[in-house]
């Protein structure tokens, strides 16, 4: 049997690699499982209530959830009739879920709790979206359960759903993804079933899952890198487990042992930042013996062999120091897929000595995702670059160095915005990416900058702020940075510092931290991080080196509405919101 449709997932599951655990939630302190089987029951009873509800193919269905088993349920219980699910991240506001309730014509909705369903009710007010035709996952005095749908599906004749299946074509739209983009309204766009499918199919070799392994879920599903490898576990028989929240994350990997997970940089970063505090809380040979398997992690590189000395110092750290590193991931962990922003080469080097293996991917919701994954293996893995190609995909580098690339996971376009998918897709079927990029060694893709980011210094040199962002980052001290300077003389920074790390250096250099807005103005807190700025200057060009910071008191997010749902930074916004700051940079030399 084939999978042509995102819905034959699961009987392809079932004939191949039935599952007692196809996926898996924590409910009262317990996991608990859900068959292939019982999935794909409770989905045809998705279906049927939803049919009863008067929802018909084309329609629109919006989740708004964090990840658990009735995402998915929705999911394919809405593309079985060949209706479109819209997904949406929980963290938005209810400005944007407005825009896209009446941009999509959504029709009914699905809500996981109590928080979000105050926002959807709000949101809806004034709209012609029917109470009736909004459910809830939790229970909510008020609002019809997830289950009145299910128990409405039960009186409906499932031979009903044979000819809706069937109507179903492989390039009919499956979900709608609004990408917040970091400037002007959210974007709608049109995904059909193939382009995610065929984005499974050329993906399928570079991750190595099979049917008897165990995946952690967290990254969240209304984003298309979970949703397409979420397909693609199931299609390989992978369980998939939810974890609980972002908090608790570290004990789901040691209850679920799971061989793979997907994530964002900044996670790892916070995992690896969390293992080099503890490592300065060690003392004598231990402490000495952590930071000599750290700088050897540092050096470790997929393409080339270091000789007998360096391996066998290697082997050594493995038993001694990064054992525990595996064993705090669950134990089992063969790779981690990492996407959505930059991955820092000192944490891939390390996860690599350390036995882990960290494949870095590329794409964007518009190609479904991934255009670009580093492979399993240490030949097909460049740290530093997002890997090879994946399979049956086109990329060309424009004259102005921006990635263009075609294949069957390109989207349809943007919905109701002809004008847009005009912009982004060319006459001969290219889409542009916005990234520049090189190939290394013929082969390898790396990603320098955003197109549009990129910005010139009155003495019209060009920056990439992206690329000295990720570097400042590298140190631990430093959460947030964003690089400010169209048309000055040169670039300055915004410096947003990691507070709980700051306070660990505080310690250890007797200066007392005191509130954040305190310690931003501290004159020895700010020398350090000149200093530090100073420091990662050595890696650019004369021209590209930060003259200015300033620190600022506290973290940007998407709820301040100054980072996107993928937590990249909205430039415009912040730019906007510090605009004297940033002026008094370069108008007020002698201040700070």
């Amino acid at each position: 049997m084939e999978v042509r449709r995102a819905f034959d997932i699961l009987p392809y599951q079932l004939s191949k690699y039935p599952k007692a655990d196809c996926l898996a939630a924590k409910v009262d302190g317990e996991w608990r499982k859900l068959s292939t089987q019982q999935v794909l029951d409770q989905a045809n009873l998705v279906s049927l209530g939803l049919a009863s509800l008067g929802i018909r193919k084309d329609d629109k269905v919006a989740i708004i959830s964090m990840n658990r088993p009735e995402w998915m349920l929705a999911d394919f219980g809405i593309s079985q009739l060949g209706a479109v699910s819209v997904p949406m991240y929980p963290s938005i506001t209810v400005e944007d879920y407005k825009y896209i309730f009446g941009d999509a014509g959504v029709k009914a909705v699905f809500v996981a709790d109590q928080k979000l369903y105050d926002k959807v009710k709000e949101a809806t007010a004034g709209m012609n979206i029917p109470a009736a035709n909004v459910f809830t996952f939790d229970r909510i005095e008020g609002a019809r359960h997830f289950s009145e749908l299910l128990e409405a599906g039960k009186k409906g004749d499932p031979k009903t759903l044979e000819p809706l299946r069937a109507a179903v074509q492989p390039d009919d739209l499956l979900t709608l993804i609004y990408t917040s983009g970091t400037t002007g309204s959210p974007k709608g766009v049109m995904l059909s079933h193939d382009n995610i499918l065929s984005n499974c199919r050329n993906s399928q070799r570079y991750v190595p899952v099979h049917d008897n392994d165990t995946a952690l879920s967290f990254l969240p599903l209304c984003h298309i890198f979970e949703r397409m490898v979420t397909y693609l576990y199931m299609i390989n028989g992978v369980s998939i487990y939810y974890a609980e929240s972002m908090e608790v994350i570290a004990d789901n990997l040691r209850e679920v042992k799971p061989q793979i997970f997907t994530t964002v940089p900044r996670l790892l970063e916070k995992v690896y930042d969390k293992i080099v505090a503890k490592g300065h809380d060690l003392e004598g040979v231990k402490k000495q013996l952590f930071f000599w398997a750290l700088d050897l992690g540092l050096k470790y590189d997929t393409q080339k062999s270091q000789g007998f000395v360096y391996n066998t110092q290697l082997a050594l750290a493995n038993k001694l120091i990064f054992n525990k590193w595996r064993e705090a991931l669950g134990g089992n962990l063969k790779c981690i897929v990492s996407g959505g922003g930059a991955l820092q080469p000192r944490l891939a080097r390390v996860f690599w000595a350390a036995g882990i293996r960290v494949m870095e991917g590329y794409g964007l919701t518009e190609t479904s995702p991934v255009i670009a994954v580093g492979g399993f293996e240490p030949e097909d893995n460049m740290i530093g670059t997002v890997g090879p190609l994946i399979d049956n995909m086109e990329v060309k580098i424009a004259p102005d160095g921006e990635i263009l690339t075609k294949s069957a996971s390109v989207m349809k376009g943007y919905y109701n915005r002809p004008d847009l998918t005009k912009e982004a897709i060319d006459a001969e079927g290219w889409f542009h990416t916005g990234d520049i990029g090189e190939f290394v060694n013929g082969r390898f893709l790396k990603i320098t900058d955003r197109k549009k980011e990129m910005f010139k210094t009155s003495g019209g040199k060009y920056i990439a702020p992206q690329v000295i962002e990720s570097k400042l980052k590298e140190s631990p001290l430093v959460e947030q940075a964003m690089v400010v300077g169209a048309d000055q003389k040169f670039p300055a920074c915004l410096v947003v510092p990691a507070f709980d790390e700051l306070k660990n250096w505080g310690k250890r250099h007797g200066v007392e931290i005191g509130s954040n807005e305190q310690a931003v103005k501290d004159e020895r807190i700010v020398k350090m991080y000149e200093d530090l700025v100073k420091d990662y200057n050595k890696s650019f060009a004369q021209w590209e080196q930060v003259k200015k910071i300033v620190l600022m008191p506290q973290q940007w997010t998407v709820e301040s509405g100054e980072m996107t749902p993928t937590l990249k930074v909205k430039r415009k916004i912040i730019t906007e919101n510090n605009k004297d700051l940033i002026e008094s940079l370069y108008h007020h030399d002698d201040r700070r």
